[in-house]
């Protein structure tokens, strides 16, 4: 297995492509070849990818398609489904998978006892006369819940679910203000159960259950950890309980009872499908050809952008009020993942890792950052993520609008407005046809769901893991650890015990008073 993809023949063949690209239109490749849109385009799982807006042709795909066998992305993803260790910095296998089923692995029968238990519990506080869950997490604890929830949940039956993750204390305000103690389920979400914030707002969701009036405020907690000894120390019930494997990650976790604010919302056949969609993309991925499987496809186009193309960021606009917390939800995903410096040796990368992740909702994005996608400096490839059905009932005219709107800003995108064009607009004024004038030839992807449900969004989310999984193999990285997030929570803890800091911190220690 290749240690280091960018000593491979195939990076550098791909590098020399570069500039062979950079001097071509997008335009340009769709007049070559007038298949383009069926050879960049898969659709797998009620998802239809189309990439043939972005900058790169077969050559390109063929290129890639090699630096993938160099770098052993066929191995790493036969270790991720077979459970062995993918994750060399911690000593870990990455088990989400075996979560829905797609594991030769023995995480397979933990992840299905462990289920079992999720079930029942369900099945009792669906019975039960609890109205609201507040849940409490953060990062993956919260931002893939939150998502699920923010997604589906408005077609629920069951308790209504508030989701805190902010020690801001005004977060979890709020949600004490749309919740009757007396009926509430806390639910607390920490893998090691010593994650700061999450025990704090823990600790002020006891007290106030208790001001509310709850004799044993304990007995109304839910505890979701790889810890269980932690949180049995700490007072919850054995039977309100539901451990998950120390193997499944955080950004990674939804699969697990970390999903349980969900099922709880929207009742456990919602949440088997959501397993079962994700697992159909696992199959597509472990089983499709390079050139027709989307995620590796998606995965390595990635690659080529941000680091051979030296594009910085890619954007994510969901063209669906149901997916408004998609962009938040891949920012963890993508750049905690593949943001790091290092190989999974520990040698400095000299070239671009992750992207940046960023974006927003359509059309409510377009009055605000699209200035600069179509006319300003910086250029990466945009994605857009929409659904051929409404999710609502008010006609089809919002539906229409909507999904004009999201088509037509990738065809804008690459066709750009000549200045001759613009002039014809502006009155015969130079200056006001510059300001008029379009680029173009601008990337951009298009993801297109047949609707949005369970099944379909588990598969989405599927897409977006394995698809960053696939860079991550590419640059010959480590994407199931971040060490990256532990000096700054070192650094705020010893805020408290006198540390030494330099003399802006210590200024702004004083000005706040801490």
């Amino acid at each position: 297995m290749t240690q280091t993809p960018d000593g491979s023949p195939a990076w550098a063949a791909l590098a020399s492509h570069r500039q062979a690209i950079a001097a071509t239109t997008l335009a340009a490749h769709f007049d070559a070849d007038p298949d383009r849109v069926e050879r960049f385009g898969v659709s797998v799982a009620g998802l239809h990818c189309d990439f043939s807006k972005l900058a790169a042709d077969q050559d390109a795909l063929a290129r890639l398609e090699a630096l993938a066998e160099a770098s052993g992305l066929g191995e790493w993803r036969a270790r991720l489904f077979a459970g062995e260790i993918v994750n060399p910095s911690e000593r870990r296998a990455a088990t989400h998978v075996a979560e829905r089923g797609s594991s030769t692995g023995t995480a397979v029968a933990e992840a299905a006892t462990g289920r079992a238990a999720m079930q029942a519990l369900v099945e009792r506080v669906r019975g039960s006369d609890v109205a609201h869950v507040l849940h409490i997490g953060i990062g993956g604890s919260a931002l893939g819940p939150a998502l699920l929830v923010d997604a589906l949940g408005h077609g629920g039956d069951g308790p209504a679910v508030e989701i805190v993750a902010n020690i801001d204390g005004v977060a979890l305000e709020r949600a004490f203000g749309r919740c009757d103690p007396a009926r509430t389920l806390v639910v607390v979400v920490s893998k090691t159960f010593t994650t700061q914030e999450t025990m704090t707002n823990a600790a002020s969701a006891l007290a106030w259950l208790e001001r509310g009036g709850v004799s044993e405020p304990k007995r109304q907690v839910v505890a979701v950890t790889a810890a269980p000894a932690r949180a049995l120390e700490w007072g919850v019930d054995e039977a309100n309980l539901l451990p998950f494997a120390e193997t499944v990650g955080g950004r990674y976790s939804l699969w697990s009872a970390v999903g349980l604010p969900f099922a709880l919302r929207c009742g456990w056949s919602a949440f088997e499908a959501l397993l079962a969609g994700a697992a159909a993309m696992d199959r597509h991925f472990a089983e499709a050809p390079f050139a027709r499987n989307a995620p590796a496809l998606a995965g390595a186009l990635d690659v080529w952008a941000a680091t051979f193309c030296g594009q910085p960021t890619r954007a994510v606009f969901a063209y669906d009020e149901r997916l408004r917390l998609l962009p938040s939800f891949l920012q963890q995903l993508e750049m905690e993942s593949n943001g790091k410096r290092v190989t999974r040796q520990g040698r400095r990368l000299d070239y671009p890792s992750a992207a940046i992740t960023w974006g927003g909702t359509g059309t409510d994005a377009q009055h605000a950052v699209f200035q600069l996608l179509h006319q300003g400096t910086v250029v990466g490839p945009i994605e857009f993520v929409a659904v051929r059905e409404p999710g609502h009932g008010l006609g089809g005219d919002h539906h229409a609008q909507l999904l004009a709107n999201c088509f037509a800003q990738g065809a804008a995108l690459m066709r750009g407005r000549t200045f001759e064009a613009a002039m014809a607009k502006s009155d015969g004024d130079p200056a006001l046809a510059a300001a008029k004038t379009f680029p173009g030839n601008r990337p951009s992807a298009t993801i297109l769901l047949d609707r949005l449900d369970a099944h379909t969004l588990g598969a989405l989310l599927a897409f977006y893991e394995q698809r960053t999984f696939t860079a991550a193999c590419l640059l010959g990285i480590n994407p199931f650890d971040q060490w990256g997030v532990e000096l700054g929570k070192e650094m705020a803890n010893a805020m408290g015990q006198g540390g030494d800091f330099d003399a802006s911190t210590q200024d702004l220690m004083r000005r706040a008073g801490i």
